[in-house]
């Protein structure tokens, strides 16, 4: 225990010494302050007229918005604790299920923890292309009357309510990669890597791809230059993530990959059977996570607009559509259609359309949908061999593999001549009638690789420094006996 305390003061010390950033400057969108007086500044015709100039010039707070973004918040909570957990804790054998719910259910405490003390912080407000600023720890100068842009001029949502819905995705990506190692672990190593983890690959990944000032602070092409030069790194280069394909599923997928490497595989792995021992427990949590995955894809659109509709609907579409097309290939494969290849289409589907929801059509929803079902029985079943990882719920063959298929995509069927809607000019205030696919998909894959090169690294050095210190894995024994009784000293089920 003192190991754990140790490491954990460790994790938050070094969190706090990552750099000074050059500049600190307000949390910006999706998260900014906006100030009444900065636009009424340049135009207000005299003193006399400034107040009523920022009283005009201050944007607009809806509380139909607002509703909308508390509701997806509490959707997002759904798929995790409940959703996820279950999902989880139907596919591990019967003596593991309370170990991996409760995996899933702490991790998500300790993250809500870390994310007002630091994250938010470090993730949503200015510092440099790759890391944030450490102006708003503990949630400092964030009231009930603190602003957060959208992606609309002159709208805005209170800024505690994005504390919020962001807080839910960093919590959720945490808990995908308890999947990935299930059964073997042990439960103070899970919580340690996870502050590590989302330390050091979470937070800058948000912010490479999340951070900008929002389309209030642009009025022209010059101020256009000046926030693109202020957002982070994948955002200045015009990648697109509407919900987290990148962020938060490719991001967990690698995770989980480089720790069933490191950790090994299960005792009796390739050797005895393991199958799932509730799977009406993994498809009540599939459909717990669908349900929630419409806060999760429609509230990252910030407003309750036809763009939340569009991603709303897709979600539906793309969701279902990966379900039959698992289904499908794997009745070619097997001769048969299983509830655990129906559950795991459906979020195969789910992680595929997340990064595209709001960018592309029903059509390209459905393509997008075909594909991943197609491409997660591919990594579950084929790809998992190659690799040699015993990634024991699947982690990087659903969500690393269908989000990449996702975000590819997303480059594909965001364009305007396929239905999609295209890149938004903030400076003509319409979108733009130039796309490119084949450039949109080269910094779609910038991304990915970026994903990719970034999560597996810090996941490499994170285990590393877990294992050196109070250790990854549990004892033979422990995990022969159950982690269930061995971790908790409990049992999911009595006989």
């Amino acid at each position: 225990m003192k190991r754990l305390l140790a490491l954990l003061l460790l994790t938050t010390g070094l969190a706090f010494a990552g750099g000074a950033p050059a500049q600190d400057k307000p949390a910006a969108a999706p998260a900014a302050d906006k100030p009444a007086a900065e636009a009424a500044a340049a135009t207000a015709p005299a003193p006399a007229a400034a107040p009523a100039a920022a009283e005009a010039a201050k944007p607009k707070v809806d509380k139909g918005d607002t509703t909308w973004m508390m509701v997806s918040t509490a959707l997002v909570i759904l798929m995790t604790i409940p959703g996820l957990a279950l999902f989880y804790g139907g596919m591990v054998r019967a003596k593991n299920t309370l170990s991996v719910l409760m995996q899933v259910f702490v991790t998500f405490c300790v993250i809500a923890v870390v994310w007002v003390v630091y994250g938010y912080s470090i993730t949503f407000t200015g510092g440099n292309a790759f890391f944030g600023g450490f102006s708003k720890l503990f949630l400092s100068g964030v009231t009930g009357e603190s602003l957060g842009a959208t992606f609309s001029k002159g709208v805005a949502i209170p800024e505690l309510v994005f504390v919020a819905f962001q807080l839910t995705f960093a919590a959720i990506t945490c808990g995908l990669i308890v999947g990935a190692f299930a059964e073997r672990i042990k439960f103070s190593a899970v919580l340690v890597f996870a502050v590590l983890w989302f330390t050091f690959a979470y937070a800058p990944m948000a912010h490479m791809v999340w951070y900008w000032d929002g389309p209030d602070a642009i009025t022209d092409a010059k101020s256009l230059d000046t926030v693109t030069a202020a957002a982070g790194w994948l955002w200045q280069k015009g990648a697109l993530d509407f919900a987290g394909g990148t962020v938060v599923h490719i991001n967990a997928g690698v995770a989980g990959l480089v720790g069933a490497w490191l950790i090994g595989k299960r005792i009796g792995y390739g050797k005895e059977a393991m199958p799932p021992h509730n799977l009406p427990l993994t498809m009540i949590g599939a459909c717990m996570l669908w349900v929630g995955w419409f806060g999760f894809n429609a509230g990252s659109n910030l407003e309750a607009t036809g763009t939340a509709a569009i991603a709303f609907l897709n979600t539906i579409v793309a969701t279902a559509a990966a379900v039959l097309s698992w289904l499908m290939i794997e009745n070619l494969a097997r001769g048969k259609s299983s509830a655990l290849g129906a559950a795991s289409g459906a979020v195969a589907g789910l992680v595929a359309i997340t990064p595209a929801c709001g960018f592309v059509g029903v059509v390209g929803a459905l393509g997008i949908g075909l594909a991943s079902g197609i491409a997660g029985f591919w990594g579950v079943n084929g790809l998992k061999k190659l690799l040699g990882a015993d990634d024991s719920l699947d982690v990087f063959g659903v969500h690393g593999v269908c989000g990449i298929v996702g975000a590819l995509l997303t480059g594909v069927f965001a364009a305007p001549s396929l239905g999609g809607s295209g890149i938004y000019d903030y400076v003509a205030n319409a979108v733009s009638p130039d796309y490119s696919i084949w450039g949109q998909v080269v910094t779609q894959a910038t991304g990915v690789l970026t994903t990719v090169i970034w999560s597996g690294a810090v996941a490499l050095v994170a285990y590393k420094l877990v294992d050196l210190t109070i250790g990854l894995r549990v004892p033979e024994d422990a995990e022969r006996e159950g982690l269930d009784t061995t971790s908790h000293g409990e049992a999911a089920y009595r006989m």
